[in-house]
């Protein structure tokens, strides 16, 4: 094993990055919560119109993927990832601004939804092709569990931070803090000093020719293949389980708003801790084998939410126990996929890879949200959520199938 010369903690640049995307991705838990409570408390907003903007949040997932990763690799990676914090600060800027007015419409609201998701896919495919450039591959599995443990904390502690502030500045005034959360990170990333590297050049091309080969790049990959596969079936079926989660919890549960609050907090916990335990379980059990066994336990994890009685006590100790399991181990799974992905595709290409992820799962996603929505209406929320429930074993199947992701042992697991 190779001795790290400099500890990503001791990393100055690595640390900016690591700030930025701290401050962003506690800004981005207001917006999350922000944009939906603006819509139902500022401009009453149906059930069917919370429908459709959670439609559109999806959306650019499967849009930007299409055509944003020949964009990506065609590009020095930071500016990207400053112009997408930029342009996630002017877009949310706006809705105070028009609320401050007596301007604010749902539309607004709409198109907010639109871009800001748009940026941020971008700025997620950027920065899965920037961190092997700005830390080597050597740390990857480190810097994304590091990456990955602060998403964890935001999820833990931000929607208790939203809470307050939309008590506090109503919800379309809180979004203003969330945009400036994103300058905040824009400035993080400017201070950046590790001159990247000038991408391989790749001549211009369609969009659907930048996808293709993202796609092929993928699949031609022996040990990527399956993690694609999976991407695309756990977003068809995890889509589902997106859509009904909540309804699920309030409806047939009974859960009070605290509680199923106390319960995405469990989540954020278990991230976390799958956070710090992705690089030990890789190195006791192979990289491979670590994604395989994640994989079939974060399935088996989600088959508990149907099952939970319809009693807000009880019902909550079987979610919590769903939430704590699924998100650590399903954080595991992340980060090793995620890294896998950097060390073995070529760095040239990593920017179209990631958009055929993101394609895949964005596109399957929204397939599933709607669909799971009709099919809730016809056989009820629990038997639609048991069908998800089974549709996401399909990914560890894939896994368990691959002998090349089997195979894989050593990811370059070096940490501090």
């Amino acid at each position: 094993m190779t001795t790290l010369p400099v500890a990503l903690t001791r990393d100055r640049d690595f640390m900016k990055l690591w700030a930025a995307q701290a401050v962003s991705t506690f800004g981005a838990r207001i917006t999350r919560e922000g944009l939906p409570m603006t819509a139902v408390l500022t401009l009453g907003a149906s059930p069917a119109t919370l429908g459709v903007l959670a439609a559109l949040s999806y959306g650019p997932a499967f849009f930007v993927g299409l055509f944003g990763g020949g964009f990506v690799d065609r590009r020095h990676r930071r500016p990207i990832l400053i112009a997408a914090d930029l342009v996630r600060a002017g877009v949310l800027i706006t809705v105070p601004i028009a609320a401050w007015l007596g301007w604010l419409s749902l539309w607004q609201v709409f198109a907010a939804a639109v871009a800001v998701g748009a940026a941020s896919v971008l700025f997620d495919m950027a920065d899965h092709a920037y961190l092997p450039a700005l830390i080597g591959t050597e740390r990857l599995v480190d810097g994304n569990s590091k990456l990955s443990a602060t998403e964890s904390v935001a999820e833990l502690g931000g929607p208790a931070l939203a809470g307050f502030l939309f008590q506090w500045l109503t919800a379309p005034f809180a979004i203003a803090v969330n945009a400036v959360t994103y300058l905040v990170s824009a400035v993080f990333l400017m201070g950046i000093q590790k001159v990247e590297p000038d991408p391989e050049p790749v001549p211009p091309q369609h969009w659907v020719a930048d996808l293709t080969q993202g796609f092929r790049v993928a699949w031609a990959e022996p040990r990527v293949r399956p993690l694609l596969l999976m991407t695309a079936t756990n977003g068809l079926f995890g889509g589902g389980f997106a859509a009904l989660y909540l309804l699920f919890a309030l409806r047939t549960l009974h859960l009070s708003p605290a509680m199923l609050g106390i319960t995405v907090a469990f989540g954020g916990l278990g991230a976390l801790m799958g956070a710090g335990l992705a690089a030990p379980i890789a190195k006791r059990m192979g990289a491979g084998p670590a994604i395989v066994v994640t994989a079939v336990a974060t399935a088996g994890s989600a088959l508990l939410i149907p099952l939970a009685p319809a009693a807000p006590l009880a019902g909550m100790a079987v979610l919590i126990v769903s939430q704590l399991l699924g998100d650590s181990l399903g954080t595991v799974y992340n980060i090793l996929g995620a890294s896998l992905r950097q060390t073995v595709l070529p760095q040239e290409t990593l920017g179209r890879a990631a958009g055929a992820f993101k394609a895949a799962g964005g596109g399957t996603m929204l397939v599933g949200a709607l669909g799971s929505g009709v099919l809730a209406n016809v056989i009820g929320v629990r038997e639609t959520l048991f069908i998800a429930a089974a549709g996401l074993a399909v990914g560890p199947l894939i896994a368990l199938a691959s002998p090349a992701l089997r195979g894989v042992k050593v990811i370059e697991l070096e940490t501090e």
